[in-house]
């Protein structure tokens, strides 16, 4: 569950006490848990819901607006709206990659290198799979942004993943 919890929130300290949280919670509404599932199935259910309160919590604090200096992104494009460099075709099968294990620790340290901003949006929209309407809710950003901040932050990944992760490959 910490693990869980840490990438998504990125913070060892914030990731420890959500778990807590969450395992108080669980403690208070242990009565309530019908047995219709696991209670793996059921705790984690309870760790998603205090991660979005952590992620209210910090908003906030903060904006999700974009800013000049915000995170840039990292491909170019010609006037009409095209790539001027046409991304590189990965040719593999994302199920069968999503299983191996030094993907998974290069995407994590990918979504470590995101500003803080774009891994919460990212992670609450694919990972987590939160509608537009409730992400846009929680950071109170209009839709246009958070595509925007989606957009930007899925370059800024398959950048790092070409770097870290199919540079390296084919380096093997």
């Amino acid at each position: 569950m910490y693990r869980y919890c840490l990438v998504r929130v990125k913070d060892p300290a914030a990731a420890e006490e959500i778990v807590q949280v969450t395992f108080f919670a669980a403690l208070q509404a242990t009565h309530t848990f019908a047995g219709r599932s696991s209670e793996k199935s059921w705790l984690f259910g309870i760790l998603k819901h205090k991660i979005l309160d952590h992620f209210r919590e910090v908003k906030k604090n903060r904006t999700f607006d974009l800013a000049p200096q915000d995170d840039q992104d990292p491909c170019e494009y010609n006037a009409s709206g095209h790539w001027k460099e046409i991304p590189q075709h990965w040719g593999l099968d994302p199920e069968k990659f999503a299983e191996n294990q030094a993907l998974t620790e290069a995407l994590t340290t990918c979504l470590d290198g995101l500003s803080d901003k774009f891994r919460q949006v990212f992670v609450l929209k694919e990972i987590e799979g939160l509608s537009t309407e409730e992400i846009c809710n929680d950071f109170n950003i209009k839709p246009t942004n958070l595509w925007v901040i989606l957009h930007r932050a899925r370059n800024q990944l398959k950048k790092c993943l070409e770097i870290h992760w199919f540079d390296r490959k084919e380096r093997e």
